[in-house]
């Protein structure tokens, strides 16, 4: 009975002495959360909707950090120029990489400099989640387009920290290099070389030069990037399963989520872009002194081309086809005289990848018609790329979807019909892109602008979502 006694007693005590332990644990976990002011939980405690409820995001600090970073710029307020490797770009990179140390994470840089913050998970070995963007602007452009995605990212490991999350799988973000194709006519030249590239990694050691015929190879080096003279860049290739998935936040660059009053958009698939490059030759001449019918124009032939593409696009009879001329140049440039040459830029996309191609196909065929009909010489007809379509991943489009709806943020499936590095990413890891609103669709333009709140909306479903794929 003595003995009995004695047991039940011990067992009393260490129930009281594991009572008092967890109150002091609660306790030191509230002092935690009043002195922090984010609420601080075990992942053990974690149930999706839980996590939901327990994300903050400093949005007003996160619109200081865009602010800030709009300063890099080469062109005044409220424009931001920021082009590839000049000395606001080096400045710009640098200030991220701050922000990525002082959130705890492991940066790296390759050989073109995209840059990588990681937050090791307890399963390091696991095929990693990533996200990010881009920060380098086109001339007299606004401070939210890429810088959002890779910002906020920053944030999103912020808040999932705050929250006391602990993942998975590690989480990484990505800092695109030259997602604009500004300076050297290449888009998306980060990821293009991420994705395994062979052919842009040869011309951009070889023969890709800017405007002022400053090699790529050069700038890259004046920034302190491709310093192995012998390298190849294959270097930057990432394997195919690199990522177990890919997420970008981005503002939407159109009107259709602000118009339909909602939160966040669920990308189900990136259009397909191509670039064409086209020139005619005349004879030029002197504007008075060359009558009409004798006339060799190439400026004309451009001008009807122009039309061309409009024609051929509207034929279509799909509002996801879409076509461009963003650049006509013609020579010598002089108003009292005929242009001798022509020079044309044209941007053609669409989601189906087969309906854009036979666009391409009846604007070649349109430029060699006008060629013969006015007597000048179709020098060249370049296609310079031809992407095909991304579709987001299924289950990074439920993961995404239902990350909204557990922060009750009402939400739509759309397409993009911009490209972004998400469509390079999706070929070696599966993909998926989150829309928030921006004023009045801006892109591109110093009035682009997303508010604290989407912004904060964004961030909130890509941390969920990391979340999410993390634990997965």
């Amino acid at each position: 009975m003595e003995r009995f006694c004695s047991i039940t007693l011990l067992v009393i005590c260490l129930l009281l002495s594991s009572s008092l332990a967890q109150q002091q644990q609660h306790e030191s976990i509230r002092t935690m959360e009043d002195f922090s002011g984010y609420p601080i939980h075990e992942p053990a405690q974690f149930g999706s909707i839980n996590l939901a409820s327990s994300l903050s995001v400093d949005a007003q600090g996160l619109q200081k950090q865009i602010d800030e970073l709009s300063n890099f710029s080469d062109a005044p307020s409220p424009s931001v120029t920021r082009v590839l490797y000049t000395d606001k770009d080096v400045l710009a990179r640098r200030y991220v990489k701050n922000l990525m140390a002082l959130a705890g994470l492991t940066v790296r840089e390759d050989a073109v400099g995209n840059i990588f913050g990681k937050w090791d998970g307890s399963e390091p070995y696991l095929p990693t989640v990533a996200t990010g963007s881009h920060i380098d602007a086109i001339p007299y452009s606004g401070k939210y387009d890429g810088v959002v995605g890779v910002l906020g990212a920053v944030e999103a490991i912020n808040v999932l920290k705050r929250s006391g999350f602990k993942p998975k799988r590690s989480l990484e973000i990505v800092l695109f290099t030259s997602e604009e194709p500004t300076r050297f006519g290449i888009s998306c030249l980060g990821s293009r070389l991420l994705a395994g590239s062979k052919e842009l990694a040869e011309a951009l050691k070889t023969t890709v030069v800017d405007g002022h015929n400053v090699s790529f190879i050069e700038a890259a080096r004046s920034a302190g990037y491709a310093e192995d003279k012998d390298d190849d860049l294959s270097s930057v290739f990432l394997k195919k399963g690199s990522y177990f998935a890919f997420i970008e936040l981005h503002i939407e660059q159109g009107p259709i989520l602000e118009d339909e009053g909602l939160d966040i958009g669920v990308v189900t698939a990136i259009a397909a872009p191509a670039s064409l490059k086209v020139e005619f030759e005349g004879n030029g001449g002197h504007a008075g002194a060359v009558l009409m019918p004798y006339r060799n124009d190439a400026g004309l032939a451009a001008a009807e081309l122009a039309l061309a593409v409009e024609k051929h696009v509207l034929e279509s009879e799909s509002i996801d086809t879409v076509g461009t001329v963003g650049i006509l140049e013609l020579h010598p440039g002089a108003i009292n005289s005929i242009p001798s040459k022509s020079h044309l830029e044209i941007d053609t996309r669409d989601i189906d990848e087969a309906r854009r191609n036979t666009v391409i196909k009846k604007i070649q065929e349109s430029a060699n018609t006008i060629a013969t009909k006015r007597k000048v010489k179709l020098s060249e007809f370049k296609i310079v790329n031809q992407d095909p379509p991304a579709l987001s991943d299924k289950l990074i489009i439920k993961k995404m979807a239902e990350a909204a709806t557990e922060l009750n943020l009402s939400h739509k499936k759309m397409i993009s019909r911009a490209y972004h590095d998400s469509l390079f990413m999706a070929r070696i890891s599966p993909m998926g892109m989150i829309f928030i609103p921006c004023y009045k669709g801006y892109s591109h333009k110093p009035e682009e602008y997303s508010s604290p709140e989407d912004m904060a909306n964004g961030v909130k479903v890509l941390s969920l979502t990391l979340a999410k794929l993390s634990l997965d």
